[in-house]
């Protein structure tokens, strides 16, 4: 008889040992398959969601598996300190209103999915204002433990067909061999140029005290890359970083690797930061240092984050008991850039709901201005495109644990098409051409993937400092 919690310890063949981690992987997968259908057929008609153990090493890597299933949606999560990995595939049950699904699930259930930045309003009512889903099918890592979980619906048949389609094969997800033929900016240097000294003259006349603008960037590539590839890619590349992709089809898919938490809950414990303000990597470790320093002392840089910091405290305490914002910032080192994070934690309100956090804290300061609404309205009348689901928030929730991250360093890949976006704060003492230098860094985080660094592309500030 199969044993739950440990479907399978070793696989071996008598000529060669140990065989390798891959058919270890699908040995175990599709045997835990096969035991939850088994528990499905033997549940009662209330159960609403099964799991089992898997014992699986922990650096096992599950995206050539869920790139090689047929289920819609799929999406993959890596939390920033990569003690949480999770696969979910194929829906039970979808919801636009994150505070329906809450106040609906079961203890044990989440759902997964964001929130756009600006979907169903009259600027972009072709995305949708934000999508979850109860997954059918979850792999779920915590630390070392993996486990296979399945949501249940009122139709056992039905999701006995879904499991038996499990593919108990994976086509390896190659390397990118993609190199970047073209890029396009919206808006290009001259419109961006105007957007900022707009923004700055509504600064100075007391509109707002802060806007983030953004730019889209469209890579040409010499051949297409798929966002199983690219999610893979920038996984190995990019470190502290949530890792996230959200496919809700075969020809549309949102990758990111992002730095920024939007808020981590749980029971009443709540953590969230403030990111803003932004410098490039040095060289060498003496000019990294260098540009931490100045990035540590610049005010304008401080003057951003402080911002962010007041924004967030300003929309959480109706929802607080209590908050400690931590006094100083603290310094964030990613592959291409720094910056400046202050933390803040605090202690919720019986009755409050991961939904209301979505609703208080997205988008922050960091991602739109301040004031918001003010903000906003110059976003949409002076950004070339519509943002989508960047800038939005992107994760998981449930009734006791929900986390989600700010959707910046992220691509949308449409069949071809790829498209690439970030934005920058404009505060009193920004310039265009500094803003701009900071996009391509951020850009860098995933362009840098399709070709070699380019170390000659530094920008005067990072010279005349270093």
């Amino acid at each position: 008889m199969l044993n739950d919690r440990h479907i399978l310890q070793s696989a071996r063949d008598d000529r060669y040992g140990v065989i390798e981690l891959s058919e270890v992987t699908l040995t175990a997968l599709q045997t835990a398959v096969d035991l939850l259908i088994q528990k499905i057929q033997q549940s009662s008609d209330t159960t609403q969601r099964l799991m089992v153990s898997l014992d699986l090493p922990a650096n096992t890597d599950l995206i050539d598996w869920m790139d090689s299933q047929p289920l819609f949606p799929k999406f993959y999560w890596q939390s920033r300190d990569s003690r949480e990995e999770v696969v979910a595939l194929g829906q039970v049950k979808t919801f636009t209103d994150p505070m329906v699904a809450e106040k609906v699930l079961a203890d044990d259930q989440r759902i997964w999915g964001g929130r756009s930045f600006d979907g169903r309003t009259n600027r972009n009512r072709r995305c949708l204002s934000s999508f979850f889903f109860l997954p059918q099918l979850e792999v779920i890592r915590m630390d070392g433990d993996w486990q296979l979980a399945v949501n249940l619906s009122t139709d056992k048949e039905k999701m006995v067909e879904t499991l038996n389609k499990i593919s108990s094969t994976a086509t390896e997800v190659t390397a990118i061999n993609s190199h970047i033929i073209a890029r396009t900016h919206a808006p290009d240097y001259s419109g961006w140029s105007s957007m900022i000294a707009q923004a700055l003259e509504s600064i100075s006349n007391k509109v707002f005290e802060k806007v983030v603008l953004a730019r889209r960037t469209t890579l040409t590539l010499d051949t297409p890359v798929a966002p199983a590839q690219l999610l893979k890619a920038s996984r190995k590349s990019n470190n502290n970083s949530f890792h996230f992709m959200m496919a809700l089809d075969a020809k549309h898919c949102f990758v990111g690797s992002t730095p920024e938490r939007l808020f981590h809950r749980h029971d009443r414990d709540l953590k969230t930061e403030a990111l803003a303000g932004t410098i490039g990597r040095g060289f060498d470790a003496s000019e990294d240092h260098r540009l931490a320093n100045w990035l540590m002392a610049d005010n304008k840089n401080g003057y951003e984050n402080r911002l962010v910091v007041d924004d967030i405290v300003n929309r959480l305490t109706p929802c607080c008991v209590s908050m400690n914002v931590a006094q100083t910032p603290e310094l964030i080192r990613l592959r291409k850039v720094q910056h400046l994070k202050r933390g803040i934690d605090a202690q919720l309100h019986k009755q409050v709901y991961s939904a209301d956090l979505l609703d208080n804290l997205q988008p922050t300061a960091a991602i739109a201005g301040l004031p918001r609404d003010k903000a906003l309205a110059f976003i949409s009348e002076h950004e070339p495109f519509a943002r989508g689901w960047y800038s939005g928030a992107v994760g998981f929730l449930s009734r006791q644990r929900s986390e989600f991250c700010v959707a910046i360093r992220s691509a949308l890949i449409m069949g071809d098409d790829i498209h690439l976006f970030a934005g920058a704060g404009i505060v009193p003492g920004s310039t265009a051409d500094s803003e701009w230098k900071e996009l391509d860094r951020k850009t860098a985080t995933l362009c840098s993937l399709f070709e070699s660094d380019r170390p000659d592309e530094r920008s005067e500030l990072e010279r005349k400092i270093a």
